[in-house]
């Protein structure tokens, strides 16, 4: 029998296995913020354990931070104290940290595919469940707890189950103004949010073969929204390309000898999957949700289903929406094009050429904000910037921002939000706020209109690439 893409990575780094128990996997890469590692510095410090390899462990500060006047002293007192506490454990422990400011810094899942440090066959955790961006790369990548972070920081390794393999594939061509973001928030409607309990799924098909890093980074991001460990994308030639030339990627000779290394890393044709979905493009439109988990979500132009469950209604009740209700037309006074699901350059030059020409609605607050310093430099470059600018939005500095609201960002209490982050849970942009996952296109959209239109309509004119 052959291998998966999983198995092959997976196989390759366990140290040692328990008798039908769970096995010890090596980690090649360990990410942290500022906000899961200090209980696990501390947990090292009581029982006076070094950190064992902190070579490879990159740390940067994304979570708690302004993305306003961050030359500034931090004003809120809670952000102050974590990133503080991130340059003294980092400093104290030679672990490389890329602080506010700094030209590396951004959004952990951006900053370091950006950088080359992501690479095909690796292993990779940080305290954070979207950790499976980095699988985009035909990598292991999870997110992990503050116990297992301090695990890993003593031994460069973790105890864990095995997880089962999953593959969704989707093939065909998708249809103009239908983006990755729209793929993974369809394939999530379709299959559920707990489809991928207990699995590690492998995205395959001409779809994703097709796609953009930019784009397979998206989807993988929200392989933990159907439950799933993490998600995969075989390397290939895109994933080679996009990786040549970056900081610490490989490079020369050591570069080719990785490529033929990550060429072997696809999954064998007569490999077995423990489940299997498939799914069309052709199917496959611009998305919306109307609930408070990411796989109550809807073609935009279709009406809200009707369910007779508990959760059902109560997901609908705090969203004021109601059972056959369309969304279009529905008056949004805020917007979000951010996190590390949707604020990398591909993002912004999406919403730039909708948005260029027109102007934004007066009822709408728009936040943009840059996923690192590095695409924040690509927008001014671009003239991205100059675009916002003039249709009347401004550009903020890089952080998680209103993705999770653990900074001033935060949504008003009852206050709908199209946003290009992942998770759309009550209070999950602020108490009270009622988030509407969507792409960059539909976000952009919906703040030039002030309320969300049928952006299919406009398909067949318009040019995003």
């Amino acid at each position: 029998m052959g291998k998966t893409l999983f198995d092959k990575v997976w196989d390759s780094h366990v140290v040692d296995s328990v008798e039908n128990g769970p096995q010890v996997l090596y980690i090649d890469q360990h990410l942290i913020h500022e906000v899961t590692s200090p209980q696990a510095f501390e947990e090292l410090e009581n029982r006076d354990i070094p950190v064992f390899r902190p070579r490879q462990i990159i740390a940067t500060a994304d979570h708690n931070t302004p993305t306003t006047n961050q030359d500034l002293p931090i004003k809120d007192e809670l952000s102050k104290k974590q990133l503080e506490q991130l340059s003294t454990n980092c400093s104290k422990n030679n672990i490389t940290l890329y602080e506010l400011g700094h030209k590396y810094n951004g959004i952990v899942h951006v900053m370091a595919p950006e950088l080359g440090i992501t690479q095909p066959g690796m292993t990779m955790v940080c305290g954070d469940s979207h950790t499976s961006t980095h699988g985009a790369f035909g990598t292991i990548a999870f997110g992990i707890g503050t116990s297992q972070v301090a695990q890993v920081f003593a031994s460069q390794c973790l105890l864990l189950p095995k997880p089962k393999s999953l593959r969704v594939n989707v093939n065909g061509c998708l249809k103009n103004g239908v983006l990755p973001k729209d793929v993974i928030l369809y394939i999530i409607s379709k299959l559920g949010t707990n489809s991928g309990t207990g699995y590690f799924c492998e995205y395959a098909g001409s779809v994703f073969e097709t796609m953009s890093m930019e784009g397979r980074m998206t989807v993988c991001n929200m392989s933990i929204e159907m439950g799933a460990r993490g998600g995969m994308i075989a390397p290939d030639e895109i994933t080679f390309k996009y990786l040549k030339n970056r900081q610490f990627a490989p490079s020369g000779s050591d570069y080719k000898n990785k490529v033929a290394f990550w060429k072997t890393l696809a999954s064998d044709k007569n490999a077995v999957f423990d489940k299997e979905y498939f799914f069309e493009a052709e199917d496959i439109e611009p998305m919306i949700t109307y609930g408070t988990n990411p796989g109550m979500g809807i073609k935009i132009s279709d009406n809200i289903p009707y369910e007779s469950n508990s959760s059902f209604l109560k997901s609908l009740l705090y969203m004021n929406l109601n059972a056959g209700e369309s969304l279009i037309n529905k008056c949004v006074n805020y917007v979000f094009i951010g996190s590390c699901t949707n604020s990398r350059i591909e993002d912004f030059r999406v919403a730039a050429k909708y948005i260029k020409g027109r102007r934004k609605a007066e009822n709408v607050t728009a936040w943009l904000v840059p996923g690192s310093k590095q695409v924040e430099a690509q927008i001014v470059e671009e003239g991205l910037k100059d675009v916002f600018e003039s249709a009347g939005f401004k550009l903020r500095q890089p952080g998680c921002s209103a993705c999770l609201a653990m900074n001033e960002d935060k949504i008003p209490k009852g206050e709908y939000c199209v946003s290009t982050s992942n998770r759309n849970f009550e209070g999950r942009q602020g108490p009270g706020s009622r988030t509407i996952l969507a792409s960059p296109l539909v976000a952009a959209a919906t703040a030039v209109a002030g309320k969300i239109i049928d952006i299919t309509k406009e398909l067949e004119t318009l040019e995003l690439t």
